[in-house]
């Protein structure tokens, strides 16, 4: 059913399928390409889907042919005068920071190009998913700009600094199942299936156990700058905190009883 926040914009669809919130880019003449109303509306969003109990997945998709472009640089007038800290740090930054902070599972569900920050910005998700059609660039190289929205730490870490660099540096255009090869895509479906099957994945996570997901991620978040002694110390504190769970006790009561454990995300 459609969900109307308040402040929403028309750059950003968002829908909910049973415990799962679609996000979905909605600037499709412009391949879903970011301006300041987009970033603003997808912050908004995001904040929402942190606050509302009865969202259990996430889902972040572009409407029309592509994921997203990266940045419309046509919103400046002026290419001499706009203000790059700024647009980063409002545009990419901010959004970025909310996705790896949401403590539920965010899928982004690549659907045509994702470029630039878009191609970055799918990579921040905790699972990407992509049609046999999408494509991903990082085309900063190809107007003298550098990787950005995270791309500089998220895309070493999964393909590799050797591998990073020369996609980086060349900006070459590669397919979804390169990107699967290379770690940074973990299913590719056809493009006549693929709406079918995020919303198979999204709607499994969604009926999981949401707060595990969540300690899980701030874990995996943890892992990139702790040492072993300090990751070992933050695992048994969150295991405490998971074996809380009212979900902890009925997957035991399940696994016991020989049968599906129904987790209610508490």
């Amino acid at each position: 059913m459609p969900v109307t926040f308040v402040g929403m914009s028309s750059t950003l669809l968002i829908n909910d399928l049973g415990s799962v919130r679609v996000l979905s880019l909605n600037r499709p003449e412009k391949y879903n390409s970011f301006n300041r109303e987009l970033a603003r509306a997808l912050q908004a969003a995001l904040d929402d889907c942190a606050r509302t109990e009865t969202v259990r997945c996430v889902v972040l998709t572009g409407a029309g042919k592509g994921f997203c472009a990266g940045q419309d640089l046509r919103e400046a007038t002026d290419v001499d005068q706009l203000d790059f800290r700024k647009m980063v740090e409002e545009h990419y930054n901010a959004t970025i920071l909310r996705m790896r902070n949401l403590e539920k599972p965010i899928i982004a569900a690549v659907n045509g190009v994702a470029a630039g920050a878009g191609a970055n910005i799918a990579l921040a998700a905790d699972m990407v998913l992509a049609a046999r059609s999408a494509t991903f660039i990082q085309a900063f190289s190809k107007i003298a700009l550098i990787p950005d929205s995270g791309g500089t730490y998220f895309l070493p870490r999964l393909v590799g600094m050797q591998r990073a660099l020369a996609l980086t540096l060349t900006g070459d255009k590669i397919t979804a199942e390169e990107a699967l090869q290379m770690g940074m895509v973990y299913r590719v479906y056809e493009d006549e299936d693929f709406a079918h099957a995020w919303q198979t994945v999204a709607g499994s996570l969604a009926q999981g156990a949401t707060k595990a997901f969540g300690l899980t991620k701030r874990l995996i978040n943890q892992s990139l700058g702790n040492s072993l002694e300090e990751q070992l110390w933050a695992e048994r504190e969150l295991q405490a905190e998971a074996g809380a769970t009212l979900d902890f006790r009925e997957g035991v009561a399940a696994f016991l009883e020989k049968r599906k454990a129904v987790f209610v995300g508490k």
